[in-house]
């Protein structure tokens, strides 16, 4: 009796939940759309073509967030394909230069400051159809043109979401048009290890890359300042990735904590000893070169000053 009172006693609350939820307007664990979300979209637009990267040309920012809202709005939010961004990434598909590619796995942040909005590298995010999705949440509703501000599915509830069909799509498209020396940066601190499976660039990435256009794959395994040691290049999951690689025919290298990465990381943790650094120029060689330094400074306020005479002297 005890027990079938406890059983009702749960499904009423599980009842009441979902209705305080229907009743909130959430339907989903996700967050719901970014607000403002087309605002937000075509003003990016506009940024990147404008401002980032004007050598992409004009495009249609209208146009391209009407294929981008097209892609899912009035759908059901768990039935969204990565074949329904396609209009939208002919909208706004650009080349991307050669040697300029830069893959990741679980340092997103790292990756955004490195290649610095394509000024160094172009990653996924720096392109035009990655740009505009960045950082944003999206979904539509089954049977509405409206879209969902309150929630949206997360993969866990259902892969097939705006968001995660949206950025396969992105992922292999961005790797069908990468060429030339790809560089592909990874986090030997991550939990699992550095190369995922599965993952973006294990499953959809990997796949299409056009070996045909590629010279050589450079891998950078760098590991969070105070973070653990997990992975390195040639153990653990960085050498499934290296094995896979080799046996689909590509050149491959592979280094721990690139130098170019860790000044980077660095800047956050100047004290840390992972970021003290050190000469190999033996002591007595610097002081010839700080008295020089001290010389030159002395010489260049000598003639700005003669300089300065010179020039009052003309007019007075």
């Amino acid at each position: 009796m005890m027990k079938s009172l406890c059983l009702s006693l749960l499904l009423v609350s599980v009842l009441f939940m979902n209705s305080l939820l229907e009743v909130q307007g959430r339907k989903w664990k996700g967050e719901g759309t970014t607000l403002n979300l087309e605002s937000i979209v075509i003003g990016r637009c506009y940024d990147y073509i404008r401002l980032v990267n004007p050598a992409v040309g004009e495009k249609n920012c209208s146009e391209i967030w009407e294929a981008f809202k097209n892609a899912f709005i009035n759908k059901d939010p768990c039935s969204i394909l990565p074949k329904d961004y396609e209009l939208f990434i002919s909208l706004s598909l650009h080349p991307i230069p050669p040697n300029k590619s830069l893959f990741w796995e679980n340092n997103q942040l790292l990756v955004n400051s490195f290649a610095d909005r394509g000024r160094r590298y172009m990653s996924l995010a720096d392109t035009l159809f990655g740009f505009l999705g960045d950082f944003l949440n999206w979904c539509g509703q089954a049977n509405s043109t409206g879209l969902d501000y309150e929630s949206c599915p997360t993969t866990e509830e259902c892969e097939n979401n705006a968001v995660e069909s949206f950025w396969r799509m992105a992922s292999i498209t961005y790797a069908q048009h990468s060429s030339g020396v790809i560089h592909v940066l990874l986090n030997g601190s991550a939990v699992g290890g550095a190369y995922p499976q599965p993952g973006f660039f294990a499953d959809y990435e990997i796949p299409n890359l056009q070996k045909d256009k590629i010279s050589q794959i450079v891998i950078w395994v760098v590991d969070d300042i105070e973070g653990p040691d997990v992975d390195s290049c040639g153990t653990h999951t960085v050498k499934v990735l290296e094995n896979r690689l080799n046996t689909l025919g590509y050149d491959v290298t592979c280094t721990d904590n690139y130098k170019s990465v860790m000044f980077l990381l660095c800047l956050d943790y100047p004290d840390d000893s992972k970021c003290t650094l050190s000469s190999s120029a033996p002591a007595a060689q610097r002081g010839p070169v700080s008295s020089d330094r001290g010389g030159s400074w002395n010489k260049l306020m000598f003639v700005s000053f003669v300089g300065f005479l010179f020039r009052f002297a003309l007019v007075y």
